[in-house]
């Protein structure tokens, strides 16, 4: 499996050659971008990886792949987490392939009978990966279980905020955005932000900038509905001599707001 690190991937999917694109497909390169990512065709990987599906898998799969980047790969961990079962869980986080390793975290989204805490377990591995596409679906997949227990998820995303890895502390900001990417909002955080709180606060002076953007773009989110609250917590935050890496957020988190 040649990692995405040693080359130069596309940024459009226009620009991304014949030959990777077949790689990408059938899972021998990891996707370098973006783009590479959405271009892959899943029904074409789906039969390189999994050889022994049944038809209707299959034909459901197929019919996932004609749907949305985001809708394609709950559909598609749902019909493997139907047709696998828990073990295909373990099969696809340990695939080379990023994509599959994507399945595997809408497979964690679409089991049933987890609570947050569970959830977030089952999902940690996949929310800590070296690759930058894995870990978004991560939290996409759970983000919908996350939002319907909210109090629990804050309790529980507030101590990950402590973690050493950068990837879980980003995760901990990123999945529960009011506004989000590529996802339904959290109307209860649009409406008080505040709720966030535990999570916010104990990263506003994270050292990482991958850490501070997440919040950064939170704080975004929040000031397109609740502008106020945002100015006061940045000028709370503020106060004093804060941190270089708190001067970074608040100046990103303002930067739409007049």
């Amino acid at each position: 499996m040649t990692p995405a690190s040693v080359r130069k991937g596309a940024n459009r999917a226009s620009d991304i050659p014949e030959n990777i694109l077949k790689s990408l497909s059938c899972g021998e390169v990891q996707s370098a971008t973006l783009a590479e990512c959405i271009a892959v065709n899943q029904a074409k990987l789906m039969r390189a990886v999994f050889h022994g599906l049944s038809s209707p898998a299959l034909k459901a799969i197929d019919a996932a792949c004609e749907l949305g980047v985001l809708k394609r790969m709950a559909r598609i961990g749902e019909v493997l987490l139907d047709e696998l079962g828990a073990a295909g869980i373990a099969k696809c986080s340990s695939h080379g392939a990023d994509t599959v390793r994507g399945w595997a975290c809408f497979m964690v989204g679409a089991q049933s009978g987890l609570d947050v805490a569970g959830r977030l377990a089952a999902v940690r591995p996949l929310a800590d990966d070296a690759h930058f596409g894995v870990r978004e679906w991560a939290w996409m997949a759970v983000r919908p279980h996350l939002a319907q227990e909210l109090d629990s998820s804050i309790t529980h995303l507030a101590r990950w905020t402590v973690e050493p890895s950068e990837h879980l502390r980003r995760f901990a900001s990123e999945a529960l955005r009011p506004r989000g990417v590529w996802c339904a909002h959290i109307a209860s955080l649009k409406r008080e932000p505040g709720k966030a709180l535990p999570i916010l606060s104990s990263l506003r002076a994270d050292p990482s900038n991958y850490v501070q953007d997440s919040v950064a773009n939170w704080l975004n989110d929040a000031a397109k509905d609740q502008p106020d609250w945002v100015r006061g917590l940045c000028a709370e935050w503020l106060k004093a001599t804060p941190a270089d890496a708190t001067r970074r957020i608040c100046h990103r988190a303002l930067r739409n707001l007049k």
